[in-house]
């Protein structure tokens, strides 16, 4: 292991701020001295731990310090990361241009072009940062692309992912969704998320993502509209071989169709189970998209089947409105996605004839319930029925309040209603109280040392509190069904919010 001249200070002795003010002056033959030495010495400790590990005298919570400090180095590795992969693509443009132009510099008229020198030196630094990173051609351009859009348009973001205050997944889950919008949407998207860190503190990647669609939705409408029909022409089904005998087949499909067809499948699943089937919940729904497309005996019989949309009025009636819809368990989708379906299931057509839900048409016609957004936090807050226990009408409403499950940083679906004070300590069955999980987080009573709903005056918003063993705490908040406009007023709901849950005959297998 090396020690290089710019780590010392004046005096002879170890200064930190020396090493920091040579490793931003000197580039990055310094900066690559400096992490080859710490990565020696990370490798030897990984390799020969020592007594570094050894349990014998030692807290739980050093061993929890060490973990936060080591995500602290991942989040800042993560950064330098991204600004090397740029700073490779961009050095790689400079040389090939420059070399172009020395080879066309005795012909009139050979100026090269710099689109064309550019393509190709990207296409090089791809090649050379899947050799680098060990990742595939395709991911380490992925990769690169993300990257460039944290850095140029998603400032904030990146920042947030250096302060270790957002995952590398989260960052890349923000630069993936905003891969389709214009550099200027993009940073107005950045600016709106940064305000709202703390209410996403412990959201998912799917959360992530969805806060991207729905802020891009309102202040893009039309962009978002054209986005949507642009997608729907690039349906397709593919299979990727897997091991032990094995495959993924997968459908890129309308947010709907496939929202349906996971529903279908999941209820099948649980009707099997329920006759005595042994299999998981979702080796059940395997079996029964096979039986179904294959035509076995097995196979789920057409029936009628509703999937929860929620959309507001503007949305449904006003294309410009900015509004983006829900579909239950999914998330958010262009208005412009359920819009003809929505006014389809709750008007009845002209013609009869031409009903799409055919003669059954008036028997299946969807109910409207009203539900109110807080204006602060764009949440679901009220509803017309009340009860004191969890009723059909209660899970549903918790189900599209919540989106996806309110573990944090959990991206599974909703499967059951949750006390948040369990009913066991005298917890009330009220939708304070409630909120929706997947089978795993609602092992919360042994899987975490302290749940609870919390009160901030500062913040509006049904906001819960999860405490791990180790002490660590994080914040989840239900899945905004708008982005707060700042305009609104803070004291009030703002408007109504139609919920519709159309049924929809699942076409013959």
């Amino acid at each position: 292991m090396t020690s290089s001249q710019h780590v010392v200070g004046t005096e002879g002795e170890f200064s930190p701020q020396a090493l920091l003010d040579g490793l931003r002056a000197l580039g990055p033959a310094a900066l690559s001295e400096a992490l080859g030495d710490l990565a020696h010495l990370l490798q030897e400790i990984a390799g020969d731990p020592g007594e570094a590990f050894t349990l014998e005298g030692r807290a739980r919570g050093e061993f929890a310090v060490l973990l936060g400090n080591l995500q602290a180095c991942a989040s800042a590795m993560d950064v330098l990361e991204a600004r090397s992969m740029l700073a490779l693509r961009d050095i790689t443009r400079r040389d090939r241009y420059a070399s172009a132009r020395d080879h066309g510099a005795h012909e009139v008229g050979a100026e090269p072009s710099r689109t064309a020198v550019e393509k190709a030196a990207d296409g090089a630094t791809r090649d050379d940062l899947s050799l680098i990173t060990r990742r595939s051609p395709h991911m380490a351009g992925r990769t690169l692309a993300s990257a460039q859009r944290l850095l140029e348009v998603l400032p904030r973001m990146m920042d947030a992912l250096r302060l270790g205050k957002i995952s590398s997944d989260a960052a890349y889950a923000v630069a993936g969704a905003a891969s389709a919008l214009s550099p200027d949407l993009a940073r107005e998207v950045d600016r709106r998320l940064h305000e709202r860190l703390p209410e996403l503190d412990g959201a998912g990647t799917r959360r992530w993502a969805d806060a991207v669609a729905t802020i891009a939705g309102e202040l893009d409408p039309e962009g978002d509209t054209l986005r949507h029909r642009r997608a729907l022409r690039e349906r397709h089904v593919t299979m990727r071989p897997g091991q032990h005998g094995m495959a993924t087949l997968s459908a890129r499909l309308s947010a709907i169709d496939a929202a349906r067809i996971h529903k279908r499948l999941s209820l099948e699943a649980e009707r099997r189970r329920a006759d005595g089937a042994r299999e998981g919940h979702g080796a059940a729904m395997a079996d029964s998209l096979t039986d179904t497309l294959l035509g076995r005996d097995d196979g789920a019989a057409p029936g009628i089947l509703d999937i929860g949309v929620i959309i507001t009025d503007r949305a449904l009636f006003r294309p410009d409105a900015g509004d983006t819809a829900h579909l239950e368990g999914y998330g958010a989708v262009p208005a412009e996605a359920v819009r003809q379906q929505l006014r389809a299931a709750t008007s009845d057509p002209a013609d009869p004839a031409e009903d799409p839900y055919g003669a059954a048409g008036p028997a299946v016609r969807a109910e409207l319930r009203r539900l109110y957004t807080h204006p602060a936090t764009g949440e679901l807050v009220a509803m017309d029925s009340t009860a004191r226990a969890f009723p059909p009408a209660m899970r549903r409403f918790l189900t599209w309040r919540d989106t996806t499950c309110r573990g944090p940083h959990c991206n599974a679906a909703i499967r059951q209603s949750d006390h948040i004070d369990p009913v066991s300590r005298g917890g009330p069955t009220t939708l304070d109280n409630g909120q929706g999980l997947c089978g795993h987080c609602n092992k919360k009573e042994t899987s975490a040392a302290h749940v609870e709903r919390i009160e901030d005056p500062g913040r509006s918003g049904h906001r819960v509190e999860w405490t791990g063993h180790s002490g660590t705490s994080r914040i989840t908040t239900p899945t905004p069904l708008h982005w707060p406009r700042r305009s609104e007023p803070e004291d009030a709901p703002r408007g109504d919010t139609l919920a519709e849950e159309p049924p929809v005959d699942d076409p013959d297998p």
